[in-house]
């Protein structure tokens, strides 16, 4: 598993403002799409593409195009819909698709409440969207997922993480094509499963209504 954690002051001052608990829904709202989409620069450096040639007004050129098929956007409800809208400014032709996954705050174990993907994902790329990575149960889930109708590699991007969760992932997909994209890697998990340092519950504050 391979992890990149972002570190550019651009970054870490839109994080500095989301960790706020004054900052209004709408604002973080846009704070979370402008931090998607300069964490998805990293996030999509690996994506497939295939050479081609176009005229310019001047002269024929060589360039490339993304290959097919096209990667799919997997936003993990309901949480990572704030974060659709960063990503797919950069990937306006990929695919989207959803899945509904809750923790359950006793246990801190996922299940599956709604899905809303296709049934072979064979040699896709897969992009999951999710803005926390605590636990890491939730993304588990989710790259077993994919990767059970065939995807090939995963890519996730989270706005923050703990170390917990980074290290339950890693041992978890042992060798697969898996890759996390942080915006930042903060201190540990509290003891009801919470970030810490964090920004709360980012789905309470994208949308302002308990789940």
């Amino acid at each position: 598993m391979r992890v990149h954690i972002a570190d550019h002051p651009l970054i870490t001052h839109k994080l500095t403002v989301l960790r706020d608990k004054n900052t209004p829904s709408p604002v973080f709202r846009q704070l979370v799409e402008e931090l998607v989409t300069l964490l998805a620069y990293e996030a999509t450096r690996e994506v497939r593409t295939e050479k081609v040639v176009i005229e310019t007004p001047v002269t024929k050129a060589a360039g490339v195009k993304l290959s097919r098929p096209r990667p799919i956007i997997i936003p993990i409800l309901r949480a990572g819909l704030g974060m659709l809208e960063g990503i797919v400014k950069l990937l306006p032709t990929a695919e989207v698709g959803f899945l509904g996954i809750k923790r359950n705050e006793e246990t801190l174990q996922p299940y599956t409440y709604a899905n809303r993907l296709p049934d072979d994902l064979t040699n896709r790329q897969v992009y999951i969207i999710d803005p926390m990575l605590a636990t890491g149960g939730t993304l588990i889930d989710s790259i077993d997922y994919v990767f059970e109708r065939g995807a090939t590699d995963v890519t996730a991007i989270c706005l923050l993480g703990a170390p917990e969760g980074l290290a339950a992932v890693e041992k978890h997909v042992d060798g697969k094509d898996v890759k996390i994209v942080l915006g930042a890697l903060d201190e540990k998990l509290n003891e009801h499963g919470y970030i810490v340092p964090g920004l709360g519950d980012a789905g309470d504050r994208l949308y302002g209504l308990a789940e």
